[in-house]
């Protein structure tokens, strides 16, 4: 299961919430990733000094579990771009596991608040390029666009990513 959105939309407070019927789920964050590097780190270095080893990190980690895991793996990734949906899709496609999106949305100004929040903001043009990319995917879905591959897409608000997520395997 990919969850993606903006930076900023809610995803990894959605992930904090999810519950699974699975003990062998695999959930993947990078915000474990920074953590562990930020205490390893010289105080006070900036985020974006050693974000591209977070990301790294974050993409060995999910092409592992994907490959590996016996169980469900839930990766969270912005994925505004369509390489990226289809990279996560074509991976877990290639290793036979079943492929759900689902998508956190909001909108600017609420996904920066959402970045303050949690004190890591994206740089301006970054951010327009992911907030840019995500609007038009949301547009796209809301009239009914479902991206090829998938087994099924949702579409949630910020509101109901704050409930959490329950997932359900097959048993």
């Amino acid at each position: 299961m990919l969850v993606a959105g903006i930076p900023g939309a809610g995803k990894s407070t959605l992930l904090r919430r999810l519950r699974a019927t699975s003990d062998d789920a695999v959930v993947l964050d990078s915000d474990p990733i920074r953590e562990q590097l930020r205490k390893r780190l010289p105080e006070g270095t900036p985020y974006r000094r050693y974000r591209p080893l977070v990301h790294l990190w974050h993409r060995l980690h999910i092409v592992a579990a994907v490959l590996l895991a016996v169980g469900p793996v839930v990766v969270h990734l912005p994925a505004t771009g369509a390489i990226t949906r289809g990279a996560m899709m074509l991976l877990a496609l290639l290793a036979f596991r079943s492929r759900y999106l689902v998508w956190v949305h909001a909108d600017t100004d609420q996904a920066r608040q959402g970045q303050h929040s949690r004190g890591r903001v994206l740089g301006g043009s970054c951010f327009e390029r992911h907030a840019r990319r995500g609007e038009a995917f949301v547009q796209r879905l809301r009239v009914g666009y479902r991206p090829k591959g998938w087994r099924s897409t949702a579409l949630l608000d910020r509101d109901q990513a704050r409930h959490g997520l329950v997932l359900a395997t097959d048993q």
